[in-house]
């Protein structure tokens, strides 16, 4: 158990431990870019590639989809093999892929190439996560670690959102995917050539060597996969079989895990955990906020307001700048405040910049109409994300970093991804008119978030009342 449950005195992180989480920040900011910067370039690989209208969502919706799916195989992976081998295998699958998207000639191999890319995201990020875990045990110094960990997705995706649009129009869109590629090269260096990792991070026991639970991996990946792409195609035909059978297969998932396998790829018991079970509950809560956020006030801005991708961008970079310094903010007061004050006022700040934004109007001002609560917004999402990150993992054996890192992930993600269709479908109430009608969809939207914020700081009264959550 981690110094916080188990009453021992808590080690502080060794200097080379911070070099790791240089490390694991820098992969962080990678996977986060490629997320956000392909968006702006859409209309162009449509022109170029011959993309049809749905088609081209795939683009979007194939990384997503492996990306959510396969991250529990990847969190179990980390904790047979250990995560720095999963850095380094993670970072050469996810750069070979972006060079493969770089240089595609057609459709089919730039989606099947942003589809190894979420295998490649999948291995990383639980890893990133149990190099934070193990290498930092001591409350303040795992908050801080945290703190940089979330700042450096947050950079990544405001950089995405500028760059993207920059290399779009003075380059090409193919850049948006090669640029992945000297950063991947400098990260494998980086982490083959480390050799304080091995320190940082312990690797994993022989006892824990062996084979992977192959039917837990079978069955609750590929339920995982079925559920996002179900809800992925909610508003076409037959979406609701796609769905039904990946909730069977999850079904069928968990009744393996608990009785057919001796080393579960997720070990039930961890949600015995009150901290891992309720904060795995508002992480989904919290991705779809975090969608609300990002994805549809961009949209408020180009849909209703007219901005340009790269104005658009230019006007949530207040607000990703707001998110970064609260971020590293919420480290320094997560040890004094815990886990449920600072989840209480992000929820309050939720509730408050949502309302203000479901106001705006196709007649707002960007200064009155948007400023104010995506800055709100974007406060409320640095103070919060952290915090549930570091909740989830106090608890938690090192043994198990890298499946809680994954578990944590892929509930963030399926959370965004629910969100997205869900919210989606209440924006669809002014797809087929202007931009007033436009803005009433989008309004109904943020309405809802803010819902979501209030349910989430409703929800952070039941995290355990003590040490780090008082």
């Amino acid at each position: 158990m981690s110094d916080l449950s188990t009453g021992a005195r808590p080690r502080t992180a060794p200097p080379h431990a911070w070099m790791i989480l240089a490390l694991a920040c820098a992969c962080q900011f990678m996977v986060i870019l490629d997320a956000s910067i392909v968006n702006v370039a859409l209309p162009s690989i449509r022109g170029d590639l011959g993309f049809t209208g749905t088609g081209l969502a795939w683009v979007v919706n194939g990384y997503l989809l492996t990306f959510g799916g396969f991250m529990l195989l990847g969190g179990r992976a980390v904790d047979l093999w250990g995560p720095r081998r999963l850095l380094i295998a993670g970072l050469l699958l996810f750069s070979a892929a972006s060079l493969a998207a770089g240089l595609a000639t057609g459709a089919g191999v730039l989606v099947a190439a942003r589809v190894v890319q979420g295998v490649g995201a999948a291995m990383l990020a639980p890893a990133t996560l149990a190099v934070i875990n193990t290498g930092f045990t001591e409350p303040a110094a795992r908050a801080r670690a945290f703190g940089a960990w979330s700042a450096a997705g947050g950079v990544g995706g405001m950089a995405g959102a500028l760059a993207g649009g920059a290399m779009t129009t003075g380059l090409s869109w193919r850049w948006v995917f090669l640029i992945n590629v000297p950063i991947g090269a400098v990260l494998i260096v980086l982490a083959s050539l480390a050799p304080l990792a091995a320190r940082a991070v312990p690797a994993a026991s022989a006892a824990r060597r062996g084979s992977l639970d192959v039917l837990g991996a079978l069955t609750g990946t590929a339920g995982l996969a079925a559920l996002i792409y179900g809800v992925m195609r909610s508003p076409e035909p037959g979406w609701l079989p796609v769905s039904a059978a990946g909730l069977l297969l999850l079904g069928v998932f968990v009744v393996v895990e608990a009785r057919f396998t001796a080393a579960p790829i997720m070990p039930l018991r961890l949600f015995r955990i009150r901290s891992v079970a309720v904060g795995v509950g508002m992480l989904l809560v919290f991705g779809a906020i975090a969608i609300a956020m990002w994805y549809f006030s961009a949209l408020f801005l180009q849909n209703v307001l007219g901005y340009s991708a790269l104005g658009a961008g230019l006007g949530q970079t207040p607000a990703a700048v707001t998110f970064l310094l609260v971020a590293r903010r919420a480290a320094v007061l997560l040890p004094r405040a815990g886990v449920r004050r600072l989840v209480l006022t992000g929820g309050g700040l939720f509730l408050a910049g949502f309302g203000w934004l479901a106001q705006a109007d196709a007649g707002s001002g960007f200064l009155t109409g948007v400023l104010g609560p995506t800055l709100l917004v974007a406060a409320g999402i640095g103070l919060t994300f952290p915090t549930l990150m570091a909740a989830v993992t106090a608890d938690v054996p090192e043994g198990d970093a890298g499946i809680i890192g994954g578990l944590a992930q892929t509930a963030h993600q399926a959370g965004g991804s629910l969100g997205l269709a869900v919210l989606a479908t209440a924006a669809a109430s002014g797809s087929q008119a202007g931009p007033a009608a436009l803005a009433t969809g989008y309004g109904l939207v943020f309405a809802i978030a803010a819902g979501l914020g209030a349910a989430l700081a409703l929800l952070g009264l039941l995290l355990p009342g003590r040490a780090l959550y008082r």
